[in-house]
């Protein structure tokens, strides 16, 4: 199953390293990424693949907003097809 990493918040070293260093620990492997910065604003879009982890969906999402929280950005991550219906037009 694939899903869509959102990561907002004011730029700060190492934000790449703790957000990926998380979902390597839970078997999310990083399919894509983009990220850029504006003014001091950090933000960040990934494509994951959650095939081999072993952490439910659900349960992911409250481990990244707790994480995000723990790191001062805020982090979502939903399904690849919720994200697409949430941004078509």
């Amino acid at each position: 199953m694939r899903a869509v990493v959102t990561v907002v918040g004011k730029d700060k070293t190492g934000i790449i390293s703790k957000v990926s260093t998380f979902l390597a620990e839970k078997d999310v492997n990083i399919l894509d990424i983009s990220q850029t910065i504006m003014d001091e604003y950090f933000a960040m879009i990934m494509m994951v693949d959650l095939s081999n982890s072993q952490t439910e969906l659900s349960q992911l999402a409250e481990e990244c907003s707790a994480m995000g929280r723990k790191i001062g950005m805020s982090i979502h991550i939903q399904h690849e097809d919720i994200f697409n219906a949430m941004h078509s037009v």
